[in-house]
């Protein structure tokens, strides 16, 4: 009886990523929200986007979700080519956004679950917004040892996790762009080196 109830409660915590994106990601940005659409309510698992599809949730689910996605492809276009290929796929961000972003074969993924954290991958992690990491902090959901920057940034190097400000022209602006593209060569450096 009681090894039948160590494997169930084994089992109960279990994650499974729940999200956008290229199921075999190995850069992981992390939302609390999922898109307002039917499609996108009961997801199990990382769907990949097809071609026209990140437009599409722009156009049914409004400007903040247009910003996401925009704000995303940026911050891929813009990090250092030495440490990341995102930027060689497609002549500018927006090309990105519309051709790569999120679809299969893209190493991309926009998660609405906690993060799975596995020391032994080389996956990057990127939680949206102080207050979500607190979130998944208070509830036991995520289990790290982040270091604050400040009031935006903060950065566990073991688990390859930083939080930034939500991925919104006004939170995340070009210069916070350009210091996240900065932590993030950084952080693979670091692993790099270990």
């Amino acid at each position: 009886m009681q090894l039948g109830l160590i494997i169930e409660i084994k089992a109960s915590h279990i994650m499974t990523n729940r999200g956008l994106g290229c199921s075999k990601f190995t850069f992981a940005v992390y939302l609390a929200n999922t898109p307002n659409m039917l499609e996108y309510q009961d997801i199990t698992g990382v769907n990949s986007l097809v071609s026209g599809e990140v437009n599409a949730i722009g156009q049914a689910c409004g400007n903040g979700w247009r910003k996401v996605f925009n704000v995303y492809a940026k911050l891929l276009y813009a990090l250092n080519p030495a440490d990341f290929d995102f930027a060689q796929r497609a002549p500018t961000w927006q090309k990105y956004r519309d051709g790569y972003l999120l679809q299969a074969g893209s190493a991309t993924a926009l998660l609405f679950s906690p993060p799975e954290l596995d020391v032994n991958t080389q996956t990057i992690h990127i939680i949206c917004g102080r207050t979500y990491a607190k979130q998944l902090l208070a509830s036991g959901e995520l289990q790290v040892n982040l270091i604050w920057l400040d009031d935006e940034f903060a950065i566990d190097k073991t688990n390859r996790l930083i939080v930034c400000p939500y991925f919104d022209y006004r939170q995340l602006s070009n210069i916070k762009i350009e210091r996240l593209s900065v932590m993030l060569s950084q952080l693979v450096n670091t692993i790099k080196a270990l």
